[in-house]
């Protein structure tokens, strides 16, 4: 086995037959497209490709928002143009006109079933998998709330439904996504508070994705690497899936601070261009990065963030460039 393994983070792109024609046989047959994709790559840990959660009214987010809010018990959907109204006097979602929406009473699962996700997925590859949740932080931000009269308590309450399904999801990896929080650093204690909630509930490798924001393709959030290592440290994680190829990586120095037994993950592809990088380029990355904290830090190398705004085909080089850039960088080649 390679020293630094090979992943993805999260997202693969919508197959354009699946919404032509959905259906749970469909949706199964193309889980499985994506999986084995991977390992034609390969990949060292895959992802099921969040096909499941596509909400054709929310491409820009792929689901990730929408998908696990909605569900909720005492949440509605159905937004009124005051709520809309309400919402735009909230600090930290410009890029979002709308709230995804709006919490009545004490939030509770309802229909969520993050675990039934997980077994259909499970049953698909025997290969090593990684599950991808959305953190309690950044879903706590795109609701309007009538109810809580905080943000800390709204997260708390998502994070403990969380953490009960959590439990139950055997995956090699689960792996929550906070995307958010670059944005707004100074809610880093409540946010990892909450954030430990659902990570101390997984039963195997718990890990976190941070970036600056994947809204359509574009970056929405203005930030340091620098505001997060105090987050990060107070983090009850195995190790970190971070953004660096579209940001470069002057701004690694500062993660010579983080706990040493937080293992590092460096995005080597920037999944907001459409060029597939070299062998070579992402070998080059590897070895920017090693210089900087130390091969030793490096546990894994994937693509800055999902893959879910490119073609099929641009997506399937990226990743097949991963494998060959480290392959490369570790002399295997």
């Amino acid at each position: 086995m390679p020293r630094i393994k090979s992943t993805v983070v999260g997202s693969y792109p919508f197959m354009d037959w699946l919404v032509a024609s959905p259906s749970r046989q469909a949706l199964s047959d193309a889980t499985a497209i994506v999986l084995k994709t991977q390992e034609l790559a390969g990949l060292d840990v895959v992802a099921d490709g969040e096909l499941y959660r596509f909400d054709i009214n929310h491409p820009e987010t792929n689901g990730m928002i929408e998908y696990f809010v909605k569900p909720l018990s005492n949440v509605r959907s159905d937004i009124s143009r005051a709520d809309v109204a309400a919402f735009r006097e909230q600090k930290g979602m410009g890029f979002r006109v709308r709230p995804a929406a709006v919490v009545d009473g004490p939030i509770g699962p309802g229909t969520l079933d993050l675990v039934s996700d997980y077994q259909r997925v499970r049953a698909l590859t025997e290969h090593t998998l990684k599950f991808t949740i959305t953190g309690p932080h950044m879903l706590s931000k795109t609701l309007l709330d009538n109810h809580y009269g905080n943000l800390p308590d709204i997260a708390q309450a998502i994070a403990d439904v969380l953490a009960e399904q959590v439990k139950e999801i055997d995956a090699d990896i689960v792996q929550l996504d906070e995307a958010n929080l670059p944005g707004a650093p100074g809610e880093w204690q409540w946010a990892a508070d909450t954030l430990n909630t659902v990570l101390d509930a997984v039963p195997n490798t718990p890990a976190v994705h941070l970036c600056f924001g994947n809204y359509g393709g574009q970056q929405i959030q203005q930030g340091t690497w620098k505001a997060m290592i105090d987050y990060i440290n107070a983090l009850h994680t195995d190790h970190m899936v971070l953004e660096f190829a579209a940001r470069g990586y002057e701004e690694l120095q500062f993660f010579k601070d983080v706990r040493p037994e937080i293992k590092l993950g460096i995005g080597v592809i920037d999944v907001k261009s459409t060029r597939i990088e070299s062998a070579e380029t992402v070998a080059r990355r590897i070895e920017a990065a090693a210089k900087e904290i130390g091969e030793e830090r490096i546990a894994y190398v994937h693509p800055d963030c999902g893959f879910w705004m490119l073609k099929r085909n641009i997506a399937d080089g990226k990743m097949r460039a991963i494998v060959a850039g480290r392959d490369l960088y570790e002399g295997r080649s």
